[in-house]
């Protein structure tokens, strides 16, 4: 073996030998931060009847979002709460579904998983999400299920509003870590549906989009979500219609 050869090996160790010290370091890392959270949830305490005055979700209720620019409407969300349940982890939940569309083209269906707790907080227990480009199936990327591959539930809306509270709405590590704080409560909100009063407006974010900064107003005149607003891009996602069960 000529001296080339064994400088060329040499590097080659090196380098297997730093990447796998830094793959146990990631490693070792992501599994303390998963210790770091660690839900208490017990079945018996949950229920799929959702009536948080903040985020009411009788079945058949539809919800529907749009967001206009220069005129024109570039996003629409339509949501509606299925009649079906998903069990996760020995515990029911209600299916949100989700469908995003984009200049009129579906990009994105989820079915989000939620139960309320006996102190009327909603918990998050996953979501299975397909991602479209082009009308085509491209893949499930943001999908997690509360007990698999130590992804863990969160609370996606309390029952008590607290300003300064700041609390984890999912949690697996490195793909879905939504944060959400509350900022201010009995705001008067104005869209295009109307002005909502007594409202909480939260701020959401994640550790792992710099960019994903926005603030939403939930109101109990509806039970919903009103508005969201981009802190990056500063467009309104407005509630324009709702249909009660």
């Amino acid at each position: 073996m000529n001296q080339r050869t064994k400088i060329f090996f040499a590097l080659v160790v090196v380098l297997l030998v730093v990447g796998g010290a830094a793959l146990f370091f990631f490693d070792n890392t992501k599994r303390s931060r998963a210790a770091e959270y660690n839900p208490q949830v017990n079945p018996a305490d949950f229920t799929t009847e959702i009536t948080n005055k903040y985020f009411a979700l009788p079945v058949g209720k539809k919800l529907t979002y749009e967001t206009t620019e220069q005129g024109r409407v570039t996003e629409r969300i339509e949501i509606e709460i299925l009649q079906e349940t998903m069990t996760i982890e020995g515990v029911e939940t209600a299916v949100y579904l989700d469908k995003e569309y984009k200049n009129g083209q579906l990009v994105e269906e989820t079915r989000d998983y939620l139960a309320q707790h006996k102190n009327g907080d909603v918990w998050y227990f996953g979501e299975d999400v397909n991602n479209y480009w082009n009308g085509m199936l491209m893949n499930h990327s943001g999908s997690f299920l509360h007990g698999k591959d130590g992804a863990k539930a969160g609370i996606w809306m309390k029952a008590e509003q607290r300003v300064g509270d700041s609390y984890k709405q999912e949690f697996y590590v490195g793909h879905a870590e939504d944060i959400r704080d509350t900022v201010a409560t009995g705001e008067t909100v104005t869209t295009k549906s109307g002005t909502y009063t007594d409202c909480v407006k939260v701020y959401d974010w994640t550790p792992l989009e710099k960019n994903a900064r926005e603030h939403k107003y939930h109101c109990p005149e509806v039970g919903a979500l009103v508005l969201t607003e981009d802190l990056q891009t500063g467009s309104r996602s407005e509630l324009v219609n709702v249909v009660q069960p």
